[in-house]
């Protein structure tokens, strides 16, 4: 197979592959709860969360301006939760689902919250939610 056949093929590949983005433990504090003592006092809450989108282009040059930045996502989650207030884990999850996928490339995200310390016996209460775009 010669040079040109093989930067082809490795070319188409490339075009299918899609890209995922793991942000793993952000560990953060808002207020997150209905109950009287959850809405006087931060919470810790730990998100996860997938981000998929083609890495065509991404994966053949090295072009920072048609990059998703997971930077900008975080900094986008981070500022929402801490400064926000929820009642149901719910609605958290939701909003934060729905920063992940602000970005028209993204074709399936997927965010899980977890409460730590919501339930005594249990190391923690945990809701996801998922997108297909």
């Amino acid at each position: 197979m010669s040079q040109a056949n093989k930067i082809a093929n490795l070319q188409t590949a490339t075009r299918a592959s899609q890209a995922v983005i793991h942000i793993t433990n952000l560990r953060l504090r808002t207020f997150i709860g209905f109950n009287p003592e959850e809405q006087e006092k931060q919470q810790d809450i730990i998100i996860n969360a997938e981000i998929h989108y083609p890495a065509n282009k991404l994966c053949l040059n090295d072009d920072v301006e048609n990059a998703l930045n997971y930077k900008n996502i975080a900094k986008g989650i981070i500022k929402h939760v801490e400064s926000g207030r929820f009642l149901l884990l719910e609605k958290l999850v939701s909003d934060v689902l729905e920063i992940c996928h602000e970005h028209e490339w993204v074709s399936y995200a997927k965010v899980k919250i977890d409460k730590p310390h919501a339930l005594r016996f249990a190391d923690s209460v945990s809701l996801s939610l998922e997108y297909r775009g």
